[in-house]
């Protein structure tokens, strides 16, 4: 019984191709009580395997966060599959505003401790006191109240390229580091101002709103379905989009273009750009911003220390990476020094 990932992302790539089938990317999440992560785990990936999905899957006692690719003629056999799991019936997902089909190249379902990464003790507050779903129609009027503080739940790489008018965006690598700092620089509007959030699908707002509430905010909103939901709506319901540029999404597209507005700039040489690459160099790795005319020039890599690795023969490259960190699995964020401007 297969039970884990067996082929290359190359092998995976080139069944994909061909085959020809168009592939959905799709996103969701729920939090609920899983008594035996492990056993649920093997359970999605037998079946999701055998429906040639892919993606990555985090499974905790607390539930499951899911980013997916499923192929179009296998979709309704994924969602009868869902369907029959008890506490994900009719579950939302959020299907992506634009299309790849080698979003995600393996099937990877792991168990951990959570399914995000907050760095909270949720026996200290409940959990389930959360803050006020809104939609994009009641979002858009919130946003526009004077009374209102909008807060961006992502980290600085993501809003980088995409965020809110107005909003409030930490300069934080990470979700766990921005709740502290955010609960600090608001403490004085804790009840004069209604705190509303958002963030990529809205898992990263389940368990702020809670937080938040339980640190004495008292009008705490957040929006259902963060960007991807809202992206669908404001087009469905033609409202007006008050979102600017890209929405940062963690597979292999990097990014999906909400509107034609470009609000970054290359990491390397400043010109208007928010493509989000990752250093050619295996030993780097790092994820920052690069037009195609630094790519070209720099050979796809973040410096030249890094070039000229990267122009060595494959075997050359090993070595000198024997025994040292695999810094691809750090997967630092436009934090180098090398780039001249970085955020």
């Amino acid at each position: 019984m297969q039970l884990y990932n067996t082929l290359s992302a190359k092998e995976r790539a080139a069944l994909i191709e061909e085959a020809g089938q168009e592939r959905l990317t799709i996103s969701f999440y729920k939090y609920a009580q899983i008594g035996n992560p492990s056993i649920f785990r093997n359970h999605l990936f037998i079946r999701w395997n055998e429906l040639d999905v892919l993606g990555r899957i985090y499974v905790a006692h607390e539930g499951i966060n899911a980013q997916l690719s499923v192929p179009a003629e296998n979709f309704e056999a994924f969602k009868e599959h869902l369907d029959s799991i008890t506490f994900l019936e009719n579950v939302r997902l959020n299907i992506a505003i634009e299309q790849d089909n080698m979003s995600f190249l393996k099937l990877k379902v792991k168990v951990r401790e959570k399914i995000v990464a907050d760095g909270l003790e949720d026996n200290a507050f409940d959990v389930t006191n959360k803050g006020i779903h809104v939609d994009a129609e009641k979002f858009n009027e919130l946003i526009e109240d004077p009374n209102t503080v909008l807060v961006d739940m992502r980290n600085h790489y993501e809003s980088e390229i995409g965020r809110f008018k107005n909003a409030i965006t930490p300069d934080v690598d990470t979700f766990r580091d921005s709740l502290d700092i955010i609960e600090k620089d608001l403490a004085e509007h804790k009840e004069d101002k209604k705190l509303v959030m958002y963030c990529t699908g809205g898992i990263r707002c389940e368990k702020a709103s809670a937080y938040y509430k339980h640190k004495g905010f008292k009008n705490v909103y957040q929006l259902e379905g963060g960007i991807i939901e809202y992206t669908r709506q404001v087009t469905n319901k033609k409202l007006e989009n008050k979102f600017l540029g890209k929405n940062f999404v963690f597979d292999h597209r990097r990014g999906e273009r909400i509107t034609e507005d470009v609000i970054a700039n290359c990491h390397q040489c400043g010109s208007p750009c928010d493509t989000h690459v990752n250093c050619a160099n295996e030993a780097c790795h790092l994820l920052f911003i690069q037009c195609e005319t630094c790519a070209e020039a720099m050979d796809n890599c973040c410096s030249v220390d890094c070039k000229d690795i990267h122009a060595l023969p494959f075997e050359e490259q090993k070595k000198l990476r024997k025994g040292k960190t695999v810094s691809n699995k750090i997967f630092k964020k436009g934090r180098s020094e090398v780039l001249k401007f970085k955020k």
